[in-house]
């Protein structure tokens, strides 16, 4: 076998592969062999079909056979042959197959990457240190107070913490856009929930009266094509409501599922989930600068075919449906996630080589430690252990997310780390932002 190899581009390379001519038509012939004493011909007896007419009848086909096997076997031999690492399927283009000539063919494909990984000695994060308040716990109490709010409507002005039912229409330029307009939509004044302006406006409102917003779209503002964008927004305002809260006390708790104990039960459940919360807020806070250090320090180009592949992945995680005349043209929509598929890409396999070259294993024992606390969040956390145990891809994601934790740990080790005090509302801010 004639094995050559040539970078086209980048990553991707174009293998020449011939396969001589006597290894085709030897095993051409004994897999026609092995079928005279299997095929059944009219006029014959089994077993006893001559071999000239097992290849008159099969000779095609086995042929064919013969040579999808030897291109697949000759391509993994000569990938390890060359110390390859393909990203994707390969790209096949055989030539023409004459009898008695040699197999030949190409194979295009892209390769991982090979790079050395930047140190990391000298490189500075931030770890947040938070005592959680008595105001943090009221606060949290009071938002639970907020779910159960109810909506009486009123006939004074619109306040501030006030809802209001709206109908409204956006126009730019003139020009109504998608998603521009709503119908009996709920406002909460102060929310800001809708962008700059826009609540501001209707203070002061009243049941029935008609506005005119004249606004303008936030430059960061998630539609790219409305960013920056001078904005006018007719208004109807249909209601206006004040919200009553329920009083924190034995009932409310039981509203809440705490039927022993009371309020007091209560406040401690809640206590003991804002420290979890934070918990995970300060080791999501350092991991995500572990990571875009290792980002930005690490640069090499990623495969096309493993970025193309995680596009995919995102856009089925999105629960994107693309209507039939985006499915024509989908590059548009697909290069919306492009960015981020090629970032995951890349940290995916930095990932893999901090790993590989550090020997960093999954340790099984935080592996059981991290399925158990989250166990202990459901009614009955043995059977909760047991499912996870019995599932290999819920498991299989476990493993991963404890990986990437042990690898924090590496990095962490190396960093300069500096404790900065932070407030619980200013840490559990940056989780959601």
């Amino acid at each position: 076998m004639q094995v050559s190899v040539e970078t086209t581009e980048g990553l991707e390379r174009r293998m020449t592969i011939e396969v001589p001519a006597e290894e085709i038509e030897q095993a051409i012939e004994s897999r026609l062999e092995s079928m005279k004493g299997q095929v059944k011909v009219a006029g014959f007896r089994p077993g006893k079909v001559p071999l000239k007419v097992v290849k008159r009848q099969y000779g095609d086909q086995v042929r064919a056979e013969i040579v999808e096997e030897a291109i697949r076997n000759a391509l993994s031999n000569a990938v390890n042959q060359e110390n390859l690492r393909p990203a994707g399927s390969p790209l096949i283009e055989p030539k023409p197959l004459e009898a008695g000539k040699a197999l030949e063919f190409s194979a295009t494909f892209e390769i991982y990457p090979e790079f050395e990984l930047a140190a990391l000695e000298g490189a500075k994060i931030e770890k947040p240190v938070v005592e959680i308040r008595v105001e943090d716990l009221e606060q949290m109490l009071n938002k639970l107070r907020d779910q159960k709010a109810e909506w009486n409507d009123v006939e004074r002005e619109a306040q501030n913490g006030d809802r209001v039912m709206i109908d409204f229409v956006g126009a730019i330029d003139g020009e109504e856009f998608p998603g521009g307009t709503g119908q009996q939509v709920a406002v909460v004044l102060g929310a800001n929930s809708m962008i700059p302006g826009f609540e501001d406006g209707l203070i002061g409102s009243k049941a029935g009266e008609e506005h005119s917003l004249d606004l303008t779209f936030p430059e960061e503002y998630g539609a790219k094509e409305l960013a920056g964008k001078d904005v006018n927004f007719k208004v109807t305002v249909t209601t206006v409501a004040e919200s009553f809260l329920p009083e924190l006390d034995d009932a409310f708790a039981v509203d809440f599922g705490v039927a022993d104990g009371g309020i007091e039960t209560l406040r401690n459940e809640v206590r003991a989930n804002m420290d979890r919360e934070l918990e995970q807020a300060v080791k999501g806070s350092v991991k995500e600068q572990v990571m875009e250090l290792l980002l930005s320090k690490n640069e090499f180009d990623v495969p096309k075919a493993l970025v193309d592949q995680e596009i995919g992945n995102l856009m089925q995680q999105s629960g994107l449906q693309m209507p039939p005349e985006m499915q024509k043209d989908p590059e548009p929509v697909r290069a919306l996630f492009e960015e981020q598929a090629k970032k995951r890409v890349k940290l995916s396999l930095i990932l893999a080589n901090v790993a590989n070259r550090n020997e960093i294993k999954v340790d099984p024992d935080r592996v059981r430690e991290t399925v158990d606390k989250v166990s202990q969040t459901y009614d009955n956390p043995e059977e909760f252990v047991k499912w996870y145990y019995s599932n290999r891809e819920a498991l299989a994601h476990v493993e991963s997310l404890v990986l990437e934790e042990q690898i924090v740990d590496w990095a962490v080790e190396q960093l300069e780390v500096s404790e900065v005090a932070k407030s619980f509302e200013e840490v559990m801010a940056s989780k959601t932002a």
